[in-house]
């Protein structure tokens, strides 16, 4: 598990409080729905790879996101955007 923190100005923080009563819960669930997002992403992408290459499919969530790490399904994002074809 990992933890974050981020440092936000006076006038944010007046700005985040006129949208949402809690701002830290508002900002964690950002973070996590995003997550969840990327990892629905990633598990149909490694579900369908494995499908199509007869490969077994690992068991959890944790280790099927690493499966797909594994098999260069995914990789970490980059500020460098890929080449052109």
């Amino acid at each position: 598990m990992a933890d974050y923190t981020i440092t936000l100005t006076d006038a944010e923080v007046k700005a985040f409080e006129s949208v949402t009563v809690d701002v830290d819960a508002w900002l964690t669930n950002a973070g996590q729905n995003r997550a969840r997002i990327a990892k629905e992403i990633i598990l149909s992408k490694l579900i369908l790879h494995c499908n199509d290459n007869e490969i077994a499919i690992a068991t959890g969530e944790t280790a099927q996101i690493q499966q797909a790490y594994d098999l260069n399904i995914v990789d970490k994002a980059s500020s460098t955007p890929p080449p052109t074809p």
